[in-house]
């Protein structure tokens, strides 16, 4: 099972809200998937399969070992939903 982690700048409220839409769009999609936030400091320490947040802050995970999804607007559904389908 992957494990996705959703990351924000601080790691409370909008990578919370992030966790539970990407919760919704996997179980839409029939996949499973473990999913957590956490804030930006703590998930250069973290292992994950996916890493997903806002491309500002993601894009500071980026090494070429770790599969970073980036989006435009954390908010935005279709967005999310668009990033999952390429990854499952």
């Amino acid at each position: 099972m992957k494990k996705i982690l959703v990351v924000c700048g601080n790691g409370l409220g909008s990578s919370f809200v992030v966790e539970m839409n990407v919760k919704k769009i996997l179980n839409e999609l029939g996949v499973e998937a473990e999913v957590s936030h956490t804030d930006l400091a703590s998930s250069k320490t973290e292992t994950a399969d996916i890493y997903l947040g806002s491309k500002d802050i993601v894009s500071l995970l980026e090494d070429g070992e770790r599969q970073v999804i980036g989006l435009k607007n954390i908010l935005d559904l279709d967005e999310i939903k668009e990033a999952l389908q390429k990854v499952f």
